[in-house]
């Protein structure tokens, strides 16, 4: 199978962040440049659109990146949202998946080939762990959606390779750039897409004394979950002041 035109729609895990590249715009790679690049190998007019920024919750993902998309009358979309509505102190997952439901009627409508993610499952990891239930329920409605749209669907959710800590970056909030790679392969296998990628070396993690893993969880407080809670109370966000890395069609 072969595509022509790709648009990615999201947030941070489809901009690409934990997959550093500064030669690229935003300073990131991601799952989606590197789809886009299998996908281009063997189409001389492929091209390739970025829409994603992180930090995007889906009403904005919704408000700024799917007219745009639709306008570059893409054969193949791929949208991820509604993770940082999931992370929020409050929030209504049906009125959220009401409003998703609606985007991918009109995503489905092009006659793109439209590829939906379920969030993670979060089961032992810091903060998040105890919000699994609310990833749970989102994501069966997710995949309800989907299959209403007839949208290929990738369960992130049951991709157990992502229970390695190697798999994230040094945030523990996105994937490294082993995930990404992990991810690009699951989007690809999906599409039904003949590739030859593989797994990235993972190095060894040698083992922590308990105080060394005490400090390490200290540091990590500081560095990154506090300013994220920050954010989060302050009505900032990590994407303010950025733009999409490719808003129009490139070929990498």
């Amino acid at each position: 199978m072969t595509f022509r035109r790709f648009v990615a729609l999201g947030d941070s895990f489809t901009e690409g962040v934990g997959d550093p590249d500064p030669s690229r715009p935003n300073g990131v790679r991601g799952w989606a440049d590197r789809v886009a690049e299998v996908l281009g190998r063997d189409e001389p007019d492929f091209g390739y659109a970025n829409l994603a920024i992180r930090g995007r919750k889906l009403r904005p993902i919704i408000a700024e990146q799917l007219d745009p998309a639709i306008a570059l009358q893409p054969d193949l979309v791929t949208i991820y949202a509604g993770a940082n509505d999931i992370l929020r102190p409050k929030v209504d997952i049906d009125d959220l998946i009401e409003l998703y439901d609606a985007a991918l009627g009109k995503l489905a409508a092009t006659g793109a080939r439209l590829v939906v993610f379920t969030a993670f499952d979060p089961a032992g990891y810091p903060i998040f762990g105890s919000l699994r239930g609310r990833f749970a329920v989102y994501n069966e409605l997710v995949r309800e959606i989907a299959e209403r749209h007839g949208a290929t669907i990738v369960d992130f959710w049951r991709l157990r390779d992502y229970r390695d800590d190697r798999m994230w970056d040094v945030d523990r909030m996105h994937m490294s750039s082993a995930g990404h790679q992990r991810m690009a392969m699951a989007v690809l296998d999906a599409l039904g897409v003949r590739h030859d990628l593989e797994a990235l070396p993972l190095v060894e993690i040698p083992p922590l004394s308990g105080a060394e893993r005490r400090a390490a969880n200290v540091e990590w407080v500081r560095e990154y979950a506090g300013p994220w809670v920050k954010r989060r109370l302050t009505g900032t966000s990590s994407g303010d002041g950025l733009a999409a890395k490719y808003p129009s069609y490139t070929r990498l």
